[in-house]
């Protein structure tokens, strides 16, 4: 564990409002809320908050500065002190120094203390109510006081139409190498963000804070989207757009057989009704299949036909 002093950048003869004033513009940089995209600065809110867990109470304060606490704020074992005004670490009365009066020989006052400097009032400050004074009771006001909420986790996640459209169950990767399953809403929109409760990195006081997914429509060479619904080029042959026929059509959920009327031409725009993305009142939207008439390779008796008529 640092120096607390070291930790936040102070000297050792700073005052008190030095040493507050230090860990306010600390916890304001590396608040992970702040830091999202910082792995890092969670242990370094962890490490100033610490320090002024120290450096913030005078008693404690002057504990470490005499060597009795560390940095982290347990004390030192030391020894129990002898009748001769040494330590020794067996035998006699551990206590008797304590017991003795105020103001005798070798009178030792020890005071237990808890809590150390109050860094709710600078999170207050800085990150507004979230640490807000509870409700009042025996503990004091520092007790009263809720921890800083846990740091919200901000994720990407690319999604394909087919799972949009049919509300799939997805994996998102996290940084920090876990996969979770995620259920795609029935409505979804493109740059729409998902809560995953508890999901989220983990904060200095050991709560799991929440992760936000952003959802992006990853593009298609298929589907094209205007609104809620899809379009979809349908390549036809020659002869099939002259006389007519069947042909399959892809969309989101599977190949349908699409009828193509007899003498379509391009561009010809077929609608298949409720094959689109969903409605965020119910249903779904369309998908529009557009005709495209595909001239067969290679065809020598129509060109001589063509040219016989056209000659």
């Amino acid at each position: 564990m640092r120096d607390p002093y070291d930790v936040l950048g102070v000297a050792k003869d700073a005052s008190q409002k030095d040493i507050k004033s230090a860990f306010r513009k600390l916890a304001k940089k590396y608040h992970p809320d702040q830091n999202p995209d910082d792995p890092k600065a969670k242990e370094r809110f962890a490490a100033a908050n610490q320090a002024y867990e120290i450096l913030g109470d005078d008693a404690k304060r002057k504990a470490f500065d005499r060597g009795e606490i560390d940095a982290e704020g347990k004390e030192r074992f030391r020894g129990f002190p002898s009748g001769d005004g040494g330590f020794d670490a067996q035998g006699g009365d551990p206590f008797a120094a304590f017991r003795q009066g105020a103001g005798g020989p070798g009178a030792s006052h020890f005071e237990f203390r808890t809590g150390g400097g109050d860094a709710s009032d600078i999170f207050s400050e800085i990150f507004g109510q979230a640490f807000s004074q509870g409700a009042q009771g025996h503990a004091g006001p520092r007790a009263a006081r809720r921890a800083p909420p846990p740091p919200d986790l901000n994720v990407g996640l690319d999604v394909s139409i087919e799972d949009v459209a049919t509300a799939a169950k997805v994996t998102a990767l996290f940084p920090d190498g876990r996969k979770i399953a995620v259920k795609l809403p029935a409505y979804l929109e493109d740059g729409q963000t998902i809560r995953l409760k508890g999901q989220g990195d983990m904060s200095p006081f050991g709560q799991r804070g929440d992760a936000l997914v952003k959802i992006r429509f990853r593009s298609d060479q298929r589907f094209r989207i205007e609104g809620r619904d899809l379009h979809v080029d349908v390549p036809v042959q020659l002869a099939d757009a002259v006389l007519g026929a069947k042909v399959a059509v892809e969309t989101p959920s599977g190949k349908v057989a699409l009828s193509v009327p007899a003498w379509s031409s391009s561009d010809r725009r077929l609608r298949l009704k409720g094959r689109g993305l969903p409605l965020k009142t119910g249903g779904h939207g369309d998908l529009y299949a557009h005709v495209r008439v595909m001239l067969p390779e290679g065809d020598h008796e129509l060109e001589h036909f063509l040219r016989a008529r056209h000659g």
